[in-house]
């Protein structure tokens, strides 16, 4: 079978660097229950050592849990811009500073940070400021003959390891769930290139009426009725695939963090459902 036509050969790579952040803890340092009962618990930032892709998205005793480290550059506006704009899904990154330097990870989250996932060993010996860089690649990337489809975050080397497929005029998509859009959340206002959308998972009996408990970070979601091109809206047959890149919440309006990966408006791109799609299986990086 032919491969899909892309303008990979003309992307631009480029590097990027940021520093491991410290863990951040809510002003207040309360999170809210939906009924109003309140408690501490870690999550955003840092450095998390026993969760990674492939793990549960829910049943943590945290909030907003990510794998890997989280990264950011702080003093600037525009290289904090740059590095949440340019870097992609898939992205190799090497740690430039501290014990852990020369070791190589992956780009695996966009989220308040950039999420990088290393190895277990690496994680290990990683510090907060630890300098990160990463060689980014996708932007701009686009499928020859799909115009329609807006490719977001998307790198080469993961559409490559997706394994999308066209059959009769619309690409096929492997997908770990599939989930309605009435349930999708905080981040509906931002663009699509930044940050990712939370799923309103608070509803826990409907999230196992649905199958959506059994999320794990690094699964490839499917939406129906999901138009990602400028920022994230309702428009009936458009379809979204996504990725999952950070644990559940106990926030109202907050869950598992969904982040755009391609979108089309007039039924190019279809899906089928697949337990296994998930980029710790496909770029071998997982638990």
């Amino acid at each position: 079978m032919p491969s899909l036509r892309t303008n990979e050969d003309a992307l631009v790579e480029m590097a990027v660097s940021g520093v491991i952040t410290t863990p951040a803890v809510r002003p207040g340092q309360y999170i809210p229950y939906p009924d109003g009962k309140a408690t501490v618990l870690p999550g955003m930032f840092g450095i998390t050592y026993n969760v990674m892709c492939g793990d549960r998205a829910f049943g943590w005793a945290g909030d907003h849990v990510e794998p890997g480290v989280s990264i950011d550059d702080e003093g600037d506006s525009g290289r904090h811009h740059a590095l949440h704009y340019l870097n992609c899904i898939g992205n190799d990154a090497v740690v430039t500073s501290g014990m852990a330097a020369g070791e190589r990870g992956i780009v695996v989250g966009e989220h308040a940070r950039i999420l990088v996932q290393f190895s277990p060993e690496a994680h290990e010996v990683m510090a907060p400021g630890d300098r990160i860089q990463v060689m980014t690649k996708g932007q701009g990337f686009a499928l020859t003959d799909y115009p329609g489809v807006a490719l977001k975050k998307m790198s080469p080397k993961l559409f490559h390891a997706m394994g999308v497929t066209e059959k009769d005029g619309r690409l096929q998509v492997k997908v770990a769930m599939e989930l309605p859009i009435r349930i999708m959340g905080s981040g509906a206002e931002l663009n699509s290139e930044y940050v990712d959308q939370d799923l309103m998972s608070g509803d826990r009996a409907l999230m196992a009426e649905l199958g959506i408990d059994q999320m794990r970070l690094g699964d490839l979601i499917a939406i129906r009725h999901a138009d990602h091109h400028w920022g994230r809206s309702y428009r009936k047959d458009a379809v979204s695939i996504c990725l999952c890149i950070h644990g559940d919440s106990i926030m109202t309006g907050h869950g598992p963090g969904i982040l755009t990966l391609m979108t089309a408006r007039d039924g190019e791109i279809d899906f089928t459902v697949d337990a296994s799609a998930n980029i710790a299986d496909l770029l071998n990086i997982g638990a």
